[in-house]
């Protein structure tokens, strides 16, 4: 498609992840020049190839190269980060070339996830998010223009994940508390283009935009019966207590404490969704009423039809 020299140049950093090549991919489908920053010895040559062809603009460098990261910011607008949880204290080189820089317009950095400034979790998911708040905190010190997202849970990753859809023999489904407490599970393609929507939005600047489409809304035990029902399948349901799990997340060696943690703060104490949208936040699918949201029903047809295989990504 033909870029608009009036679109806002888009960098993302983290752009051959799981979720960064969504947003790059909608970054591209909606006309912005678009560039990947990437490793030089990245192994993710596939994935690079791909965005190239769509018309990704990709440019090697590391984290530690100062002036090269000031230099190629001074060539952009906005800066989105979808670095994994791993490099997520990276962020504050990236803080620390746009105030040298002093022309990006919006910075978003790498939540993606819960609304870390609103939740109570348990303490390994707790020192998870204390380094995305250090981030957010930094990035409001320095009065870098922000947009803070809370996309909530990864929908196919998370119906992969509960449900196995991939496996063909009699699956035991795990079911985290009661199976009743609701949570938010919106698909990767809709994170994607919120995410640009909301990153050239001046009405989403400097505000927290929290993405909870109603038709995103479900339990376990409400994913599970519509699963059933579309497939002719009886799912052997197996409930973890709460308390087992916050024993694991104290007894687990530490990361696997983690998604232990992620999974009691969504599925039993329902952190994607027991708070209100404050006056300085907006919801995404309010701000963008015409984008039609994917369905958790319109989920499940797509992995009725072709069951994906397990994919490898970070929980929030």
């Amino acid at each position: 498609m033909a870029v608009q020299n009036n679109e806002s140049k888009i960098l993302v950093f983290g752009g051959t992840g799981y979720i960064g090549s969504y947003i790059v991919k909608a970054s591209i489908n909606l006309g912005h020049p678009t560039y990947v920053f990437s490793r030089p010895n990245s192994h993710k040559t596939e994935m690079l190839n791909q965005l190239q062809s769509m018309g990704a603009i990709i440019v090697k460098g590391t984290m530690d190269e100062h002036d090269r990261l000031v230099s190629l910011l001074r060539e952009v607008d906005v800066v989105i980060s979808a670095l994994a949880y791993p490099q997520v204290l990276d962020q504050l080189k990236i803080v620390e070339a746009i105030k040298v820089a002093g022309n990006i317009k919006r910075f978003l950095p790498s939540d993606f996830g819960v609304e870390e400034d609103r939740v109570s979790v348990l303490p390994p998911f707790e020192a998870f998010l204390e380094k995305k708040r250090k981030i957010r905190r930094a990035v409001e010190a320095a009065n870098i223009p922000y947009t803070f997202v809370s996309a909530n849970c990864y929908g196919a990753y998370f119906v992969n994940f509960l449900l196995r859809p991939y496996e063909q023999t009699e699956a035991i489904i795990t079911v985290y508390g009661s199976g009743e407490t609701k949570a938010v599970l919106v698909s990767e393609e809709d994170i994607g283009v919120f995410t640009i929507k909301a990153a050239t939005d001046p009405r989403a600047c400097n505000r927290v935009v929290i993405y909870r489409p109603a038709a995103n809304l479900i339990s376990q035990l409400e994913l599970i019966s519509l699963w059933e029902k579309k497939t002719g399948r009886s799912l052997n349901k197996v409930h973890v207590p709460e308390e087992e799990m916050v024993s694991l997340s104290e007894s687990l060696p530490h990361p696997e404490n983690i998604p232990i943690s992620i999974l009691h703060s969504v599925f039993v104490k329902g952190v994607t969704a027991n708070f209100e949208v404050g006056e300085d936040d907006v919801e995404a699918s309010a701000l963008y009423p015409d984008l039609k949201v994917t369905t958790i029903d319109e989920l499940l047809n797509i992995f009725q039809c072709n069951p994906p295989k397990p994919v490898n990504a970070a929980f929030a």
